[in-house]
């Protein structure tokens, strides 16, 4: 199950995030969103957990959960809509 983990301090690391979230559960994948350009963190995240029932507990357990000063938002993650085709630039 994907999930969602926002309002991160951009000094969080990937590696927190899977010792955070392995303390519920098996986690598979951690991605940190960051910048293209300064490759700073965005703040927000993602992490797959193995299990439903683990990442269902994570949820519960971690939202509003204080992480490097600030209060994380942690909620299933909702797939990426379709996006607008982008008329070209002339």
């Amino acid at each position: 199950m994907n999930i969602y983990v926002g309002n991160l301090a951009y000094s969080v690391t990937e590696d927190e995030l899977q010792t955070l979230f392995a303390a519920h559960g098996s986690v598979s994948s951690v991605s940190l969103i960051k910048d293209k350009y300064t490759n700073q963190s965005k703040g927000f995240g993602f992490v797959e957990m193995d299990k439903q029932a683990e990442a269902e507990e994570a949820i519960k357990q971690l939202n509003g959960h204080s992480v490097g000063g600030r209060n994380i938002t942690v909620n299933i993650a909702r797939p990426r809509g379709e996006r607008p085709k982008s008329r070209p630039r002339w």
